[in-house]
This record gives structure tokens, C-alpha cells and sequence, in this order.
């Protein structure tokens, strides 16, 4: 009788970070597959993501890990992602859905479509959770709850593929949206791509020898710029045209703030604080907008 509460019969979690190993914990809490399968080229992490029962076979042989999977997460960073297609793409069975995680979604689609043999049966996705924080030892069963997960099918996914992949992130707790791949590159950039970058920026301006006098203020607006360089490198690259555009209307912000700072214009200065906090009040009452 349990057998019948699987989705899936073998699930290959590719990439056994802190989103891999998350996903592959809320999988088996939820008993959507019967077996969780982490490939990786890591033995360490293989190793910890066995002891935080992440995953309950770790493989190192990308054929053994791939063969017989009823689905395939791709859970790597985004150029990692583009580049795992045609690893994969032999060892694939017939009917096998393949999705991912990648935070660009035009370049990630294109390429798998383009490179699977199947291409009907791969669905791109991009659960929108995560942390700053990094690697398996951090992953948790609940990342993904209240959350929301975007999916980005074509007019060639199959319908059941795209089923499938929608009910495994709504079983683990998010709410699914649908958008075009390039809709999805375009809203990331001002929503994901764009704060991360003015973190970035923000810690390369202060000078380490004030850090003493910091406050959480500080620490709080810095927060993202604790996350992985590569992995924001690697989706500043495949998603360059939309950041461009984010970085040059923020850019374009500020300049505002600089001329009025330098002319004493306060009514100017503070109408502009003042849009920005009415729109801060509408981002955290999203029922306001």
C-alpha cells in the first residue's frame, strides 16, 4: 500500500549541496519517492549528505547514478547545469523527467532542449529558497515551504512531465508559478540578481577598518554577499542583458540621491525616500499591491 504514495520509483538528486541535500531531506519526508539517489564528484559530500540522510544511495559513477531514475534534479550552479545535459543525457530511460534549480532560466532551457534526446520530458524549475549559507551540512527539510517555486515549460514540454514536476514542488510545500523563461530572467534580475549584486557592492565600499563600528544594520543589508561568488558570477554571465538593465536603472536611482545630497534639495531627497518606503510597505503586504 505505500508504494502507492510515491510519485516516484528512484529520484537522482544531481549535486548534493545545501539545495540538493534539502531537497533530497523534504523528497523523503514527504515519501514522494522511494529511494533518493545523490550523485556527485565530491566524496565528502556524498558522505555527509549519507549521515544527514539526505540522500539513501550516494554515487560517484554517473551512469550507475542516472540509469534506471524515474526523475533528475539537476541541483548546480547554472553553468555547471548547461554542461550536465549531455552528461546525463545517455544513461536517460524513456520517459524519465529531467528538471533543475538554476536561477537562469532561458540559457538552462535552450541547452536542454537543444541537448536531450527527449527534450519533451525536461521542465525547467526554480524553487525560489535558499540561503546564504552553503554545502549539504546545512541543507534542512523545510527550505521549501512557503515558498514559491517557478516553472518554466515550452509549448514542447509534455503535459505529463510538467505534472509531475509541478506536483513534487506543490507536495513540498510551495506554490507554483508559471512563466516563460525569458519572463522568468527579466523578473529575477530586479528581484534576486539585482540585490545580490548591490550587496556585493555595498561590502567592496566600506573599508574594513570601520567593520568595528558596524551595526546589525549593516550585517542585515550585507547578508546575500555572504553567498557563493561563483555560483552569482556564473548567473550574472547567463542572464548578463537582464542584470545590465537592473544595475543600470538602480545606478540611475542613485544618481538621483547623489544630486540632491549636492544641491540641498531635502524635498527632493526625501520624495524619493518616500517612494521607496511606500514600496517596501506594498513588499511586505503583498495583498496591498
Amino acid at each position: 500500500m505505500l508504494l502507492r504514495s510515491y510519485i516516484f520509483k528512484r529520484v537522482t538528486i544531481v549535486g548534493v549541496g545545501l539545495m540538493g541535500g534539502s531537497l533530497g531531506m523534504a523528497i523523503k519526508k514527504h515519501r514522494l519517492a522511494k529511494e533518493v539517489i545523490g550523485l556527485s564528484h565530491r566524496q565528502s559530500a556524498l558522505d555527509q549528505a549519507i549521515k544527514n540522510k539526505s540522500i539513501d544511495v550516494a554515487c560517484l559513477d554517473v551512469k550507475k547514478a542516472i540509469s534506471n531514475a524515474d526523475l533528475i534534479v539537476l541541483a548546480a550552479p547554472v553553468d555547471s547545469i548547461i554542461k550536465l545535459f549531455s552528461t546525463i543525457n545517455p544513461y536517460l530511460k524513456r520517459g524519465c523527467v529531467v528538471t533543475d534549480i538554476g536561477s537562469a532560466k532561458a540559457k538552462i532551457v535552450e541547452q536542454g532542449e537543444k541537448t536531450l534526446s527527449a527534450p519533451a520530458f525536461f521542465v525547467g524549475s526554480h524553487p525560489l529558497a535558499g540561503s546564504e549559507k552553503k554545502g549539504v551540512i546545512h541543507a534542512t527539510e523545510d527550505l521549501f515551504e512557503g515558498s514559491i517555486c517557478i516553472m518554466t515549460p515550452t509549448k514542447s514540454t509534455h503535459q505529463v512531465a510538467k505534472q509531475k514536476v509541478k506536483h513534487l514542488w506543490t507536495r513540498l510545500g510551495m506554490e507554483v508559478k508559471l512563466l516563460l523563461p525569458e519572463e522568468h530572467d527579466e523578473i529575477l534580475a530586479y528581484v534576486s540578481h539585482l540585490p545580490h549584486m548591490l550587496a556585493y557592492g555595498l561590502m567592496e565600499s566600506v573599508p574594513t577598518k570601520y567593520f568595528e563600528y558596524a551595526s546589525k544594520g549593516l550585517k542585515d543589508t550585507s547578508r546575500l554577499a555572504a553567498s557563493s561568488p561563483q555560483m552569482w558570477n556564473d548567473i550574472c554571465m547567463a542572464n548578463s542583458k537582464n542584470v545590465l538593465n537592473a544595475l543600470d536603472q538602480c545606478v540611475e536611482r542613485l544618481a538621483n540621491f547623489r544630486k540632491a545630497i549636492v544641491s540641498g534639495d531635502q524635498k527632493s531627497l526625501l520624495t524619493h525616500f518616500n517612494k521607496a518606503q511606500e514600496k517596501q510597505k506594498k513588499l511586505q503586504s503583498p495583498s496591498v499591491v
